[in-house]
Parts: structure tokens; C-alpha cells; sequence
């Protein structure tokens, strides 16, 4: 059996279980147990030093990193195929994924942090959640160029450049950021829903987030790691979160790095 590491929420996660769907490959996820806590069992770290999710096995098999999983499934089960035909297309489609998994994705995780683990309030929250939307709209912007008269970000059909960019949309617009009524990438959001293989991990993440109040109250009892990847600490302190970041070290033992000892 297949089995992807994963937390519903994560939209790395999501865009390999999007990507599995879509080419009708069965698999079984899981939660890693203790996920967060730095105790997490010997199947999960086992050929996965980062300690992250999304993690994939495949028989003996062990692949870890979002898009390397992805490059391993399209080898694999290279129908239907996910990447465009053209070289430059899927150069084209690559760089979507990158801006999505650098510059998207540490925006929603600050905003995560928040709304859902509470780490700051009154003036600081608000002065943080206008700068995220600022920036929101800069990228929902850059996206609507990006998808210029083509119906998916890939071209005719959906694939790479699409599974990439929905889990960051959906991440905003449950946050009060959707794209804006009317526009292009509204029009494929709605278009890109309508797929099962979306849907599905879409109801998979909405389904999760009621659990997010427990791990708030771990958070704060200091049972639980925030990590910090390098995109999620410069966005956060360039969006005026520093005292939040001090706040989080001082506090919660947060990790900056995986470790590979």
C-alpha cells in the first residue's frame, strides 16, 4: 500500500494527495503520531530527517519534499500526465510552484498563527493581517497574469500549475482572503472546486480545523514545536512580526532547523 505522512492541513500534503487522485492512484494517509511534539515514532523519521510532512512510502521506498514526491508519482504513473508536454510550459508551471511554496505559503502560515494558535493580538494582529492582505492581493494579481486566457494554470487541462496553486486559495480565503469577486482566478478557484480530487482534500483540511483549537491550547501549555522554516521567519519578521517570533523562541521551544541527528 502507498502510504502518505501527512497533516490535512498542509498544503504540501494536499498537492500530492490532488496529484494521486487525479491519476486514480489508491493510497493511505496518516497522521504521523505526536506530530509537533519532536517524539514522533521511528516509521515517520525513518528515511525522513527533515521530520516533515508530506512524507510518502512506496514499498521500501522512502521520499520526502513535496515536489520530489511529485516528480517521483509523474515518473511512475506518468498518466494522466500532470506536467505540460512543452519544455517551457513546464518550466512554466514549475516556477507557479515555487512562488506558491516560497512566497504563498509562509503568508498563510502567519496568518495561522494568528487566528488559530493565538500568538498576537489587538494593534500587532491587526497591523500583520492588513500587511497579509496587502500581499495576498499582490500575488492574486500576479496569478491572474500568470493564468492570462488559458483555462488552467497547465493550459487545456488541469494538472501541475493547478494542484499547485489551489491549497494556498483555499488556505487564504478561510482566513477572510478569497480572490476577488468577479476576477479570473475566481472563476478558476470555482472551476478547480468542481474537481473531485480538489474537493476532496479541500473537505479533508475544513474537516481539521476544529482540532486546531486543541493544539492551541498544547501550544500554549508548551507541549507542542511550531517550526519555523526560513521563508516562514523572514516573512513573519519583515510583516512586523518579530515580537512574535521572540515571544514563540522565549515560550515554545520553536525549531528553526530539521534535526538530523
Amino acid at each position: 500500500m502507498l502510504i502518505v505522512y501527512e497533516h490535512p492541513l498542509s498544503p504540501y500534503a494536499q498537492k500530492v494527495k490532488i496529484s494521486l487522485r487525479e491519476k486514480g492512484i489508491d493510497f493511505e494517509t496518516r497522521l504521523p503520531a505526536g506530530i509537533g511534539t519532536g517524539t514522533t515514532p521511528d516509521d515517520f523519521m525513518t528515511g525522513n530527517p527533515r521530520g516533515e510532512v508530506p512524507f510518502l512510502r512506496d514499498g521500501d521506498a522512502a521520499i520526502f519534499d513535496s515536489t520530489i514526491i511529485l516528480e517521483y508519482i509523474e515518473d511512475k504513473w506518468p498518466t494522466p500526465p500532470m506536467l505540460p508536454a512543452a519544455p517551457l510550459d513546464r518550466a512554466r508551471v514549475r516556477l507557479i510552484e515555487d512562488v506558491m511554496d516560497c512566497h504563498y505559503e509562509p503568508i498563510n502560515w502567519g496568518l495561522g498563527e494568528l487566528n488559530n494558535f493565538k500568538r498576537a493580538a489587538g494593534e500587532l494582529k491587526d497591523r500583520i493581517m492588513t500587511r497579509a492582505g496587502e500581499q495576498i492581493a499582490g500575488l492574486h494579481a500576479w496569478l491572474e497574469r500568470e493564468l492570462g486566457d488559458r483555462d488552467w494554470f497547465n493550459g487545456d487541462t488541469f494538472g501541475w500549475g493547478d494542484l499547485s496553486v489551489v491549497p494556498y486559495i483555499n488556505g487564504s480565503a478561510g482566513m477572510g482572503f478569497a480572490p476577488a469577486e468577479g476576477s479570473k482566478l475566481q472563476a478558476w478557484h470555482k472551476q478547480a472546486m468542481a474537481r473531485s480530487s480538489v474537493s476532496k482534500s479541500a473537505e479533508e483540511a475544513i474537516a481539521s480545523v476544529s482540532g486546531m483549537q486543541d493544539v492551541s491550547g498544547a501550544v500554549e501549555a508548551g507541549l507542542f514545536k511550531r517550526e519555523y522554516r526560513d521563508h516562514r521567519l523572514e516573512w513573519m519578521i519583515k510583516s512586523g512580526g518579530l515580537d512574535v517570533v521572540l515571544k514563540g523562541i522565549e515560550k515554545d521551544n520553536i525549531r528553526f532547523t530539521p534535526d538530523f541527528s
